[in-house]
């Protein structure tokens, strides 16, 4: 079903996760970037389902709908689908160790991600989400 409000909303969320994971990894929190950079991403993807009226499982990762739906994404979408698909993979497995840690073993969250691990996760997430910001700002908000 399209909803063009909640399609909205997921977007501008998004676009508030991604600021929150810029502004943990300028301050050294490179969980709390790994953390919001998925949430961001997870967001994004969303809006974008929902936008084209795609239904999709109340999961954190919606790479098998993206997969399935392929033929219906925008062009640029699908020229960057296997990256998206791995990146929403890999972050919603990262979700609980990006909160809490590797509990098992007695690794917080704050010693779990590397700067550059951080870095690299935040400038994917960004660069994906920017593009479908591109992709739906004239269907969400003619």
């Amino acid at each position: 079903m399209m909803n063009k409000e909640m399609a909205r909303d997921y977007l501008e969320r998004s676009l508030r996760c991604l600021e929150e994971a810029s502004m943990a990894l300028s301050k050294g929190d490179y969980a709390g970037t790994v953390r919001r950079s998925q949430e961001a991403l997870e967001l994004c993807l969303k809006s974008s389902l929902r936008a084209m009226g795609i239904e999709y499982p109340k999961e954190h990762d919606v790479s098998d709908v993206l997969e399935a739906e392929e033929h219906r994404l925008p062009g640029q979408m699908r020229e960057a689908l296997e990256e998206i698909k791995d990146l929403s993979r890999e972050l919603a497995s990262l979700r609980g160790p990006a909160l809490y840690g590797y509990e098992r073993e007695g690794i917080p969250a704050s010693k779990a991600f590397k700067r550059d691990y951080a870095s690299s996760v935040f400038e994917k997430v960004r660069r994906h989400v920017e593009a479908i910001r591109g992709l739906l700002a004239p269907v969400l908000y003619d």
